[in-house]
C-alpha cells in the first residue's frame, strides 16, 4: 500500500480521535486542538442500511463517469473502535474510505479524501475531487439537482475551511469536513438515525 493510502487512512482516523471537547471560553485560535469524538464511534451510533458492496453497486450505476473501485480492508492493530476500516484508490490524489460495523458490515461513515499535489494539474485534480464529493452528496439526497449539490458542497467547504472537524446536519445525514490544508481535505457523510436507507437515485 503506498504512502498516499496511509495519509488517507490517517485522515480517517483523525476524524475518529477521542479528544477533549472545546470549552465555551476557549480561544478560537486553539480550535484545532480540541475536537469532539466522531459521532460514528459512539455506542449505538447508527448505520446506513447497506454494506459497502451494496453502496458501490448503486453508486457506480448512478455515476458511470465517477466510479469507485472495490474497497480493501485496512489492518490497524491500534484501532480499538471495533470497526472495520477500508479504502479505495480513485486516482493518485483521491481516495474513498469507510468504517463498517463489525458483524453486519453496514456503513458507519463514508469519506472522500483529496491530497493536494502542487503543480499544473492541481486545479483539475481538485475539480475532480469536488465532482466525486458532489456525486456522493447527491447519492444520499437525490432530490437535489447537480447545481444544488455543488452549492451545498461549496457552502460546507467554506464553513469548514481550516477546521479539522466541522459538522452540519441536513435531513437524515451529517456532513463532515476535515480541512488539513496541504495535508489533505476529507469530506464525510454519516447517518443520524438507525439503519437509514438512502433512496435509490434511479427511482427519482
Amino acid at each position: 500500500m503506498n504512502k498516499a493510502i496511509f495519509i488517507s487512512i490517517t485522515l480517517l482516523v483523525t476524524l475518529a480521535n477521542v479528544l477533549v471537547p472545546e470549552p465555551a471560553d476557549a480561544d478560537p485560535q486553539d480550535h484545532t486542538e480540541h475536537l469532539p469524538t466522531a459521532p460514528y464511534l459512539l455506542a449505538g451510533a447508527p448505520t446506513f442500511d447497506m454494506t459497502i458492496s451494496q453502496f458501490r453497486e448503486k453508486y457506480n450505476a448512478s455515476n458511470p463517469t465517477l466510479q469507485i473501485a472495490e474497497y480493501r480492508a485496512i489492518a490497524n492493530s491500534g484501532d480499538k473502535s471495533n470497526l472495520t476500516r477500508a479504502a479505495s484508490k480513485i486516482n493518485e490524489n483521491l481516495y474513498a474510505s469507510t468504517a463498517l460495523e463489525q458483524g453486519t458490515g453496514k456503513i458507519k461513515t463514508l469519506q472522500l479524501t483529496w491530497l493536494p499535489i502542487p503543480g499544473p494539474d492541481e486545479k483539475n485534480a481538485r475539480a475532480k475531487a469536488l465532482a466525486y464529493m458532489t456525486a456522493l452528496a447527491r447519492f444520499f439526497e437525490p432530490t437535489l439537482s447537480e447545481e444544488q449539490s455543488l452549492k451545498r458542497l461549496d457552502d460546507l467547504l467554506s464553513k469548514g475551511k481550516g477546521s479539522r472537524y466541522f459538522a452540519q446536519t441536513e435531513g437524515a445525514v451529517r456532513y463532515v469536513i476535515s480541512d488539513n490544508g496541504d495535508k489533505g481535505l476529507t469530506f464525510a457523510i454519516e447517518p443520524i438515525k438507525l439503519s437509514m436507507t438512502p433512496q435509490d437515485p434511479s427511482q427519482k
